[in-house]
């Protein structure tokens, strides 16, 4: 059978971390890419949203504690919008490389709060295919999901809180439901971590969920 372009050009690795406020998420990340800058590795590392010039001004809006009410959907279609511009300007061409790409946040994020935290009942049925179609198909090679309490993880935030931060502990307790209840139905990919232990035990759990696919 022949082979197309896409079968013969290297691929990378795909590695997400996620989870509520609080959880240690951009640590780790940092950690992990010094990990593998140390073995020798070619790594690239974004922030969702933002990673690029577009996503950054749409991040800057999104955390904008003077933006006012959102309506969900809208609020999904600005992560989205980043999300795409991420993608297509930074993830897809660093994977094509063959790099290992790490990133802070993903689409599980954007269903954790938005769907789990803000939508519940106000959103169009189309949504969570809205959401991965964004995708467009790529999905990651492992997701770590740190997993915190929230009133645990809202107590070790510090400075001023941003526009999310800012909601109240409902919110953020059914964010966390949310992140879980993708971990329970896709166990093979997404792997949960607890991030209530010291941060240098969290990190070696982490080497242990991702040294497989990194």
């Amino acid at each position: 059978m022949p082979t197309s372009p896409q079968d013969t050009e290297p691929r990378g690795r795909l590695v997400v971390l996620d989870g509520p406020e609080g959880s240690g998420k951009s640590t780790q990340v940092a950690r992990l890419e010094a990990h593998l800058q140390r073995a020798g590795r070619s790594v690239a590392v974004f922030r969702d949203p933002g990673g690029t010039p577009a996503g950054e001004r749409i991040r800057a809006l999104l955390l904008d504690p003077g933006m006012g009410p959102v309506d969900p959907l809208t609020e999904i279609l600005l992560f989205l919008a980043s999300r795409a511009q991420l993608l297509a300007e930074k993830v897809r061409p660093a994977l094509a490389r063959g790099e290992r790409v790490l990133l802070d946040r993903f689409h599980y994020s954007t269903v954790a709060y938005q769907v789990h935290g803000l939508g519940e009942g106000k959103l169009p049925p189309a949504t969570l295919e809205l959401i991965r179609g964004v995708n467009g198909g790529l999905e990651p090679d492992r997701v770590v999901l740190l997993d915190v309490p929230p009133e645990v993880g809202m107590a070790r935030l510090a400075g001023a809180r941003d526009r999310i931060e800012r909601r109240d502990l409902a919110f953020h307790t059914r964010v966390r439901r949310g992140f879980l209840a993708q971990a329970e139905a896709d166990p093979g990919r997404i792997r949960v971590v607890d991030a209530t232990a010291p941060a240098r035990e969290v990190f070696r759990r982490i080497l242990a969920e991702v040294g497989d696919v990194l």
